[in-house]
């Protein structure tokens, strides 16, 4: 199959893409309209309820972060009026029939003009609500491909799910569908939430009950049919469905690992938020995250945001031209240039060794290496003596002393809670052992580089990565500059960060008081351990 030119297929071509608030579309949008500014039009689907709300949106979550800024230098005081020409808000809510669209004119417009639609709407937070992750992941997912269906001159439609719909297998996972997975019943489990919701609301239950609820539910679900969280196992659902009833549609369905910063475009180093491996470097830059749990040998299979955005736009031009059966693509790491767990952690101990993050006293945290324990056990065992015990003894002290330690204890509290809920969280993927074989990817890759393909602006091979290099000096420095963002706005989410030594070693409390501490709780040795670094495999 010959590609051709991508730049020259994307002129005058009308692109609808929903989830444009999230990382993957800010950087789609702005990679289209930089490469190609004789694109005909983006419609750009946007959750609001009306097109002032959604420009506002657009405006404030999109145009205003800094991965425009080079399309900002390009067109200076024009920038407004070339928005203006090449982008259409469609206000809505996928997760509704029709795409909760009210404006009839526009629904018909874009059924009649849509060339090509991109799907990258998701809740991508882990826990969230059962019924809302549900509504956006798998719902909103139907509702867009049956609008799809009535677009009388779609070439195709471009789907981004997640590698991690494979659960918790192991070894080689190949690029297939997911058609019956793993007996999954989506009229049930939509019976099952909407049983529950009612269930709450008749017994009168506060919102913060149904939220709890809910979020539960998801995770119980969703660890119930063989998936780690609710974001995997609505994602899941989602696909499975899509491919169930896409008819004659051309679907693409892009599975990317692990997300990271931008390797090149529009500069190195972007960056959207603190989630995933980006939380490991911040809480080890603050003194946040002294041990995990994962094996040694983890592969985290990282991809840059750019080559995901690289491979969707390859894949879309290939089957817009062509419609092929081999439409899924795993765009990650593992097979072909693996980056382990314990890597990962060593980049970010010695970048911020090197260079130590400045506390709110104004003083460089001193990190050390993060201890990592093979077994869930011995992290609890060493949690309990480092950590909850001289909890434990601080809630004592502040009896004894009338709350004279409550700060200290509050910051102690807040950092195990902390590392407890990083270790629910990431558990899974820290011992994810399977490896996304990429063959359907890798034939992509060589058919635009046999043809006129612009391989080197349409880049998306993880072989070409240095790891070392790429974490050291393009994906940390730009954590960190998004960390002192939010710092400078109060929004970090992170407790204040301290050395890794007991409460005991910090403040040096008299004899008097270690003695009262012991004849309240006993002789537990809160008093002996030391800072240790180095990776240990405990």
């Amino acid at each position: 199959m010959e590609l051709g030119s991508v730049v020259e297929f994307l002129e005058n071509k009308t692109i609808l893409v929903s989830g444009v608030t999230g990382f993957v579309a800010k950087v789609f949008i702005e990679k289209i309209l930089r490469v190609q500014p004789n694109v005909k039009k983006l419609y750009l689907f946007v959750r609001a309820a009306d097109i002032d709300s959604a420009a506002l949106r657009f405006q404030n979550e999109v145009l205003a972060k800094d991965v425009f800024n080079v399309l900002k230098e390009k067109w200076g005081t024009r920038l407004n009026s070339f928005i203006s020409e090449k982008i259409t808000f469609v206000p809505g809510d996928i997760s509704s029939e029709d795409l909760g669209l009210k404006d009839s004119n526009l629904k018909e417009e874009l059924w009649n003009e849509l060339d090509i639609m991109v799907n990258s709407a998701a809740i991508t937070k882990f826990d969230e609500r059962y019924d809302v992750a549900f509504g956006i992941n798998t719902l909103g997912v139907i509702h867009l491909v049956n609008f799809a269906k009535k677009c009388v001159k779609l070439k195709v439609f471009v789907h981004v799910s997640t590698a991690y719909v494979a659960g918790e297998r192991t070894g080689l996972i190949l690029e297939n569908p997911l058609d019956g997975a793993s007996g999954l019943d989506f009229d049930a489990e939509m019976k099952v939430i909407d049983q529950k919701l009612n269930e709450l609301k008749t017994k009168g239950a506060p919102q913060k009950e149904i939220t709890l609820f809910m979020k539960n539910l998801g995770t119980e679900r969703a660890k119930l049919h063989g998936w780690p969280n609710t974001y995997v196992f609505t994602k899941t659902m989602g696909e499975m469905l899509m491919q169930q009833s896409k008819e004659n549609l051309s679907l693409v369905i892009i599975r990317p690992t692990v997300v990271s910063g931008t390797y090149k475009e529009p500069f190195p180093g972007w960056v959207e938020d603190l989630k995933t491996i980006n939380t490991l470097f911040v809480a080890s830059a603050q003194g946040n995250l002294p041990c995990l749990v994962g094996e040694t040998k983890i592969i985290m299979d990282v991809i840059p945001v750019d080559m995901v955005v690289n491979a969707m736009i390859v894949a879309m031009v290939a089957h817009a031209k062509q419609p092929s059966d081999a439409n899924i693509y795993h765009v990650g790491s593992s097979l072909r240039n693996p980056v382990t767990l314990v890597s990962i952690l060593d980049y970010g101990f010695v970048y911020f060794t090197k260079k130590p993050w400045i506390n709110k006293q104004g003083k460089p945290v001193k990190v050390s290496k993060i201890i990592l324990f093979s077994s869930i056990a011995s992290f609890h065992g060493y949690m309990q003596i480092r950590y909850l015990l001289p909890l434990k003894g601080l809630q004592v002290a502040n009896t004894v002393f009338h709350n004279f330690f409550k700060g200290v204890y509050n910051d102690l509290r807040k950092k195990v809670k902390f590392v407890m809920r990083v270790v629910e969280i990431y558990k899974p993927y820290f011992y994810f052992n399977g490896i996304f074989d990429d063959t359907n990817t890798e034939k992509l890759r060589m058919t635009a580089r046999g043809s006129r393909t612009e391989t080197d602006l349409f880049y998306f091979d993880p072989d070409s990565i240095e790891w070392r290099d790429y974490f050291m000096n393009t994906h940390i420095p730009g954590v960190e500059k998004l960390l002192q963002q939010k710092s400078r706005m109060g929004n970090t989410h992170f407790p204040v960060s301290h050395r890794d030594k007991t409460y005991f070693q910090r403040q040096r409390l008299s004899k008097m008081t270690l003695n009262v501490l012991r004849n309240q709780i006993g002789a537990a040795p809160i008093c002996c351990w030391k800072p240790m670094s180095g990776i240990y495999a405990l």
